[in-house]
């Protein structure tokens, strides 16, 4: 049974490092140090770590931040890191940790929590997107420069940076004990939704990205990415490439004409993944 509980000593600390190399080998500078660690949680920040037994098997970690809004600073928890173990992904104890940390922020009275990840990655997607509920309409170049470490190593480090308004009736429908069903591919296909582009697919199994892609011009859109990116990259890296820089143009494109990332679809039957952007225009409050 997996439980999630706050860290706090240097001896927890020291097992976070630990669980850091083990899962982004490869490059010792992208360890957060456990003094570090410590410094942030006696100053307001929070550490979570996950146990299977006495074994730390997954982490979250954040601080709290400001963010400059048209009425000044304002307070909000930047969540910087989380990770698991590769023997227990797809258990749900990304999803539990993430609830934890949801928890604990409320009680700290914030209500706006950002972090950032890889938008090719469909595994993040899924958890932050379609069972977190957070949103994203940013859109960051390399914001971490060249990461050496063997998941990131070769590719610009963008990122989508995504906000999470954990006070919304969209994030506690999809954390409560009874949250809502993802929404299915075929779904999607029944309501003609627009489609802004078609992968091509290739005799080796992977996807390319087309020349070219429509811009958004509905109240919804999907943007198709590879199911399985890291395997892509580490099958073809020319080919990642050309996902990357295509995918940047696209969500450039989409977020600058106002649109937003609301939510994402993983079909397993097709094997196929998809972004939902919805015309920011035409949300109003918590119907996000």
């Amino acid at each position: 049974m997996t439980t999630i509980r706050l860290l706090e000593t240097p001896e927890e600390m020291t097992a976070v490092e630990d669980l850091q190399r083990a899962i982004w080998p490869g490059s010792e500078t992208e360890i957060i140090p456990s003094h570090l660690l410590i410094t942030a949680v006696h100053n307001g920040g929070l550490v979570l770590g996950a146990f299977e037994g006495e074994l730390l098997v997954g982490f979250v970690f954040g601080f709290p931040g400001l963010e400059s809004l048209p009425d000044g600073p304002h307070p909000k928890h930047c969540s910087h890191m989380l990770g698991v173990l590769d023997s227990h992904r797809d258990s749900g104890i990304g999803f539990a940790l993430k609830r934890a940390q949801w928890q604990v922020v409320r009680n700290q009275g914030l209500s706006h929590v950002t972090w950032t990840y890889d938008p090719l990655l469909s595994r993040n997607a899924h958890l932050n997107i379609a069972r977190l509920g957070a949103v994203c309409s940013t859109y960051v170049r390399s914001p971490y420069g060249t990461l050496r470490d063997g998941l990131n190593a070769g590719l610009p480090s963008d990122r989508f940076q995504v906000d999470w308004w954990i006070r919304t009736l969209r994030v506690e429908n999809r954390l409560s004990k009874r949250p809502r069903g993802t929404l299915k591919l075929s779904q999607f296909q029944q309501a003609e939704i627009q489609s802004l582009y078609s992968p091509i697919p290739r005799a080796d199994g992977y996807l390319q990205p087309p020349e070219t892609f429509s811009s958004p011009g509905d109240r919804l859109a999907l943007a198709e990415i590879p199911p399985d990116f890291p395997a892509l990259k580490g099958a073809d890296l020319s080919l990642a490439r050309d996902w990357r820089f295509f995918s940047r143009e696209v969500f450039e494109t989409c977020f600058a004409s106002g649109y937003i990332v609301t939510d994402f679809v993983f079909d397993r039957a097709s094997d196929r993944s998809f972004y939902v952007i919805t015309d920011g225009n035409a949300i109003m409050g918590n119907d996000l």
